[in-house]
């Protein structure tokens, strides 16, 4: 199957903390469909000062800003295993507020950080900040602090194109049910009993999940219908997403949790590209071509 070849590329694409440097622009999903909706181009704001944050100073001092992402999700953030650019919504608005606070294309060292590891990458400095499907919630919020929402996400399940047993999670009892370890979907299986406590499968990446979905060793991959989608694009003979989204999963910027200053900087970057139209701009050439619903998000005052 196609999706054994695809998860293969991804998991290529790097481990936990693989530096990277400056993106290009992303193909289609699976190198298909009419929609051609070009990136914006992001203007580097000139003589940016953010007095008391100190993320910001570290990151003026250094010349350069260093992002925590993905690397395995279509659509949104994913490593090329060829060049090792990185591509997706989540990358776009990384260099959209890089941009923001002053810095140029080439000074932002995009890092792979996998799910479990986000609160300590942030919290020890080793990312200034964290673009990465990193839902928002109150937990998280004791460890770290969010700009945002930037995308509003919904949890939902992919599977086989040939399965007619799972229509939603209320169908998956009995069923082995995979996710990543440390990710707000998995959690809500296991607190919601959605299938026995054996059957929840967890690894480090949404890919690994995937594989195993296409070799039958699971029955369903479940997270947000946004990074879902983006897979079944890729390989929409061999997989599907059913169901309707049974979740609010807002997605936020990770940041240092004592950052006001630079949280509040991100804020209002993140509210202009929604008001002048960029966020709309980096949604058509990004998830735009994985038909992701594009549900605008609400800027709050986290």
């Amino acid at each position: 199957m196609r999706i054994r070849t695809l998860a293969a590329g991804l998991l290529a694409g790097g481990l936990l903390l693989t530096a990277c440097g400056k993106e290009g622009t992303p193909a289609p999903p699976g190198g298909e469909g009419t929609n051609t909706a070009a990136l914006p181009t992001y203007t580097v704001a000139q003589n940016v000062d953010l007095p008391g944050s100190a993320t910001f100073a570290k990151i003026k001092s250094a010349g350069t800003v260093t992002v925590g992402v993905k690397d395995d999700q279509p659509g949104l953030g994913q490593k090329d295993p060829t060049t090792g650019k990185f591509e997706g919504f989540d990358i776009e608005i990384a260099r959209m507020i890089a941009a923001g606070i002053g810095v140029a294309p080439d000074k932002i060292k995009f890092v792979t950080v996998d799910s479990a590891a986000r609160e300590q990458a942030i919290s020890n400095g080793q990312v200034d900040y964290y673009v990465g499907t990193y839902t928002i919630t109150d937990k998280r919020k004791q460890q770290v602090s969010f700009a945002g929402p930037y995308f509003q996400a919904g949890q939902d399940l992919l599977v086989r194109a040939d399965d007619t047993s799972i229509t939603g999670p209320e169908t998956l009892k009995g069923k082995k049910v995979c996710s990543v370890t440390g990710s707000t979907p998995i959690q809500r299986v296991r607190e919601q009993n959605l299938t026995e406590p054996a059957n929840i499968v967890e690894f480090q990446k949404y890919s690994q999940c995937v594989e195993k979905l296409g070799t039958k060793e699971v029955d369903a991959v479940t997270t947000d219908d946004a990074i879902l989608k983006g897979f079944a694009a890729q390989d929409p003979t061999s997989l599907k997403v059913v169901g309707k989204p049974f979740s609010q999963e807002p997605y936020g910027i990770g940041l240092n949790k004592d950052d006001k200053v630079l949280r509040t900087k991100m804020n209002d970057l993140l509210q202009k590209s929604l008001d002048d139209g960029t966020w709309q701009k980096i949604y058509d050439a990004t998830l735009g071509k994985s038909n992701a619903t594009a549900t605008k998000p609400t800027i709050q005052p986290y």
